[in-house]
């Protein structure tokens, strides 16, 4: 699901909303999540799943082309975690989505 998408679902189910204002709020939620994240701040939606920043110690790589020792520094990179409540249904969805297919060949 990509961005506009979101919009279009958001639009669609909501129909009080404009897709400019559907727009918008996906734009102001998604902004604030990453404004928190750069603060260093947790992100926690129950049932779905928490968001918080891993950090990545410095190490050494290798180029592959020159096969040469390259320092790679020290990174802060995003981390999501699927809460129980999302892994449940994604498993429960992906479990009968086999067993239609199954039953179809």
């Amino acid at each position: 699901m990509t961005r506009s998408d979101l919009v279009e679902e958001l639009a669609a189910r909501f129909g009080q909303l404009t897709h400019r204002d559907a727009e918008f709020a996906v734009k102001t939620l998604l902004d604030a999540m990453g404004d928190a994240l750069v603060r260093g701040h947790r992100i926690e939606l129950r049932g779905f799943g928490s968001f918080s920043i891993n950090r990545r110690p410095p190490r050494m790589g290798r180029n592959p082309r020159s096969g040469e020792s390259v320092a790679i520094p020290e990174k802060r990179v995003p981390h999501f975690k699927p809460g129980k409540a999302l892994r449940e249904a994604v498993d429960a969805r992906t479990q009968e989505l086999l067993v239609k297919s199954e039953l179809k060949t």
